[in-house]
């Protein structure tokens, strides 16, 4: 959540040409927690520290690094999260290093495919922690694309929405594709291709916050207010907190019917799915399947709301610690020869049962989304 580089962000985008320049070539806009304003705030305020810096890593490079006792490449999907990667050839672009700062391209490491094996083992952890000496360490990658694979959706098609303090939004891309409302992001998918990130600030901060307005002790009684209401007459965007996507101040956006305090439950919940809707149309994929993690996706009440609004038949995640799985799985096919296609269907089986949409309601909600998009095209 650091937000100190908002000069920085400024100047790479000045530097490359405006925002959207910027998003076309490297995924994203210039975004204050990225690594390379982060580099370039480091490398103005302190220059001597910056000449003696000899390599950059992330943390999955850095940890792949110490694992193989070697240097390790970063991979696509974390090297698309620092603003300096060409989105599209894979590999740093050299007009973001330059206007980052001087001489990084002799400090990064390679930029490599997800599935690239570091090498063997350190000697050490063999002597110290009795690792195999054929045991080989596949490169590093982010938390979010690593997820995207732990939860059996590195194919385009389904759509994993992770419902928490944040709500998240991700998903393979068909080819690679950025978002021109430069609000989302575009990652390298650890199994090729690219992937899609949106992240949405209020979430379940929000969603608590519309329960005790209208008192509801708890969630069984917010999902009864829920339950209670008739589906896609009005909506509610909830910005408890500045939202970033979109990129609001607090405050909230009504569609359709004026909600009322036995209605806002559900309003609240159809606003969210709403957005989250709009704001993922430029990956242009189709959505065959839902996929619901996060403590709220346990709620029927919420899950069947975003069946229904998005129009595709939901499961909930069975698997826990998605990310850590979504490295395991990586590491046995890029190192053992292991097949995604024989993995996914053993270690990322959803929980049982599917919450089907209701069809009947995909005009009402259509034309609650084109309100929507004529609320954010005014000016906040």
């Amino acid at each position: 959540m650091d937000s100190s580089t908002g000069a920085e962000c400024a100047e790479i985008a000045a530097a490359l040409g405006g925002d959207q320049a910027v998003c076309d070539l490297t995924g994203s806009v210039a975004t204050m927690r990225f690594t390379g304003p982060q580099i370039r705030r480091f490398a103005k305020l302190d220059p001597a520290a910056w000449t003696k810096t000899q390599r950059v890593h992330l943390v999955s490079s850095f940890f792949a690094s110490v694992l193989a006792g070697k240097d390790a490449a970063i991979d696509t999907g974390d090297g698309a999260g620092m603003n300096l990667m060409d989105i599209r050839k894979g590999d740093w672009a050299p007009a973001a290093l330059a206007a980052t700062a001087p001489e990084l391209a002799a400090k990064l490491p390679p930029v490599r495919p997800g599935s690239t094996v570091a090498g063997g083992i350190s000697a050490y952890f063999v002597a110290r922690h009795g690792f195999s000496p054929k045991c080989q360490v596949v490169i590093g990658t982010g938390d979010n694309p690593s997820s995207l694979v732990g939860m059996g959706a590195s194919k385009p098609g389904k759509v994993v929405i992770s419902l928490g303090t944040s709500d998240t939004l991700f998903a393979a891309i068909e080819g690679i594709r950025t978002d021109s409302a430069g609000l989302g992001h575009a990652f390298g998918n650890p199994m090729g291709g690219s992937m899609s990130l949106i992240c949405v600030r209020n979430g379940s901060l929000a969603r608590e916050a519309i329960r005790r307005e209208c008192g509801h002790a708890d969630w069984p009684a917010f999902s009864a207010a829920v339950d209670a209401t008739p589906p896609a007459v009005s909506a509610v965007l909830p910005m408890e907190e500045p939202e970033i996507t979109p990129r609001r101040p607090a405050g909230r956006i009504a569609l359709g019917a004026a909600a009322t305090q036995a209605t806002l439950p559900r309003a609240a919940v159809e606003g969210q799915a709403l957005s989250l809707r709009y704001h993922s149309r430029w990956v242009g994929t189709p959505t065959t399947q839902l996929l619901l993690t996060g403590g709220a996706s346990e709620n029927p009440s919420v899950a069947k709301i975003f069946a229904d609004v998005f129009g595709a038949p939901v499961l909930r995640l069975a698997v826990s610690d998605s990310a850590a799985l979504g490295a395991a799985l990586r590491a046995a096919e890029g190192a053992c020869g292991a097949k995604m296609a024989d993995l996914e269907p053993v270690f990322c089986a959803p929980a049982p049962g599917v919450v089907q949409p209701n069809p009947a309601l995909r005009a009402a909600y259509d034309k609650l989304e084109a309100e929507l998009g004529q609320s954010l095209s005014r000016k906040a």
